[in-house]
């Protein structure tokens, strides 16, 4: 049996994250949202009756639930602490998503508040619900803290694919990467594995409503990405995501070299 908490799980990868690690009954998962009710309400609909999930309020920008939702979870799992901690919540801004760099020079106000906000979540926030979980993942038995990142935070993929787009949502994620190889600078001697995975590129329903402008930007990368990647047959489905991402932390150690890494979920630095 193993203890997950795994932040953002009301949708999309963190849902399937939930659905998939509370399939084996002997499984603790502990999700944390910003909207409690609906998550609930969603679980209760799709996953049906499962015991061993809880859904607590947590939010990234709030450092008072995150502290309130980790004093809940030592209250359920007691003694036996957290094995995994999964911080897959995050924000992808839309401001800076589909154009060029140079398309924010007149954007000054959205910009600076846009960048506020993404980094408030991705980096600090992340940093805040590490420092609060860490004692509890002492406890735990894996003792693996896992960051779900971004190749878009990678500089050497920005340059070689010539990559414009996402800026601010990039240098938030390249961020998180140092955080994440910070605390492997403290805790590694402790046996805490902190390990940055990019889930690749997954159909979440992201671009569903974009402009026929925004989606001319977005074709434009993934040109791009045809000939970083040739084998590229289109993104990955939640399911396909998280399964490989869960494949890539189960081989991952201390031991093996991977301590504060940045991987893909192919488990090397190949993004798509």
């Amino acid at each position: 049996m193993s203890v997950y908490v795994v932040t953002g799980v009301s949708k999309g990868i963190g849902f399937e994250f939930l659905r998939q690690l509370s399939e084996d009954k002997d499984n603790l998962v502990i999700g944390l949202v910003r909207n409690k009710a609906a998550t609930e309400k969603k679980v209760a609909a799709e996953l049906g009756d499962r015991p061993n999930v809880h859904i607590l309020h947590g939010d990234l920008t709030n450092y008072a639930s995150l502290k309130e939702a980790t004093a809940e979870t030592a209250k359920i799992v007691g003694d036996r602490g957290v094995d995994y901690l999964v911080a897959n919540a995050g924000l992808v801004p839309e401001f800076d998503a589909y154009g060029p760099v140079s398309a924010l020079a007149d954007k000054i106000e959205e910009v600076d508040a846009g960048a506020a906000e993404t980094f408030q979540t991705n980096v600090t926030g992340q940093l805040h619900l590490f420092n609060l979980f860490v004692p509890l993942i002492k406890k735990g038995k894996a003792k693996k803290v896992i960051a779900i990142s971004s190749g878009m935070g990678d500089i050497d993929l920005t340059n070689q694919c010539e990559v414009d787009v996402g800026p601010i949502y990039a240098a938030s994620k390249a961020a998180l990467n140092i955080i994440v190889a910070k605390f492997n600078a403290e805790y590694k001697k402790e046996g805490i594995l902190f390990l940055s995975i990019s889930p690749g590129l997954v159909e979440v329903g992201r671009y569903a409503n974009v402009t026929p402008e925004q989606m001319n930007g977005l074709m434009g990368f993934v040109g791009k990405v045809a000939s970083y990647a040739p084998h590229f047959k289109g993104p990955l489905t939640p399911e396909e995501s998280v399964k490989a991402v869960r494949s890539v932390w189960e081989k991952a150690s201390i031991e093996e070299g991977y301590g504060g890494a940045f991987i893909s979920h192919l488990g090397n630095k190949q993004w798509m």
